[in-house]
């Protein structure tokens, strides 16, 4: 693959990974770091791509990496009262749904990003992730529970 395809297939998917990466990390000018960070990841690290074919998911599972070494970083930087109260003040956390997703566990929050905002399909999600598929599903499943769950708990409470 050369620069100029890379470059165009880069700019095929960057909303995609912009809209990931702003679901991880909740914050506009983390996800943009993110995703240039990615980027530049994998333009050094092109050569190491086997199969042009998995471009994206190899691009994504380099940005999944980005955005859980940025969330540490955050973590390290603020306490976690600052950064509660800053999340709180974003318009992407005042939504119930998204409340919920960021209460998920990890892993079962990487699959409903990936699978429901990213619009990767079962397959591309099992091989960002490095799972198998049926992992992704049953994963898939528990996410969804534990999100009804929680917006029927919030929703009572109100």
């Amino acid at each position: 693959m050369d620069m100029q395809e890379f470059s165009a297939r880069v700019e095929a998917v960057r909303t995609r990974l912009y809209r990931t990466a702003y679901l991880y990390l909740a914050n506009e000018e983390a996800a943009l770091e993110a995703v240039d960070e990615a980027v530049f990841k994998a333009l050094r690290a092109l050569g190491r791509l086997r199969e042009p074919k998995f471009f994206e998911t190899w691009l994504t599972r380099i940005l999944i990496n980005e955005c859980k070494k940025e969330r540490k970083r955050l973590a390290r930087l603020l306490p976690q009262d600052a950064a509660g109260e800053r999340a709180s003040e974003a318009d992407y956390d005042s939504l119930p749904l998204k409340t919920a997703i960021s209460r998920l566990p990890e892993e079962l929050r990487a699959v409903v990003i990936l699978r429901f905002f990213a619009d990767y399909t079962l397959a591309q999600t099992a091989a960002c992730l490095k799972l198998p598929q049926g992992t992704v599903a049953t994963r898939q499943r528990r996410a969804l529970q534990l999100l009804r769950l929680d917006l029927l708990e919030e929703e009572e409470a109100q």
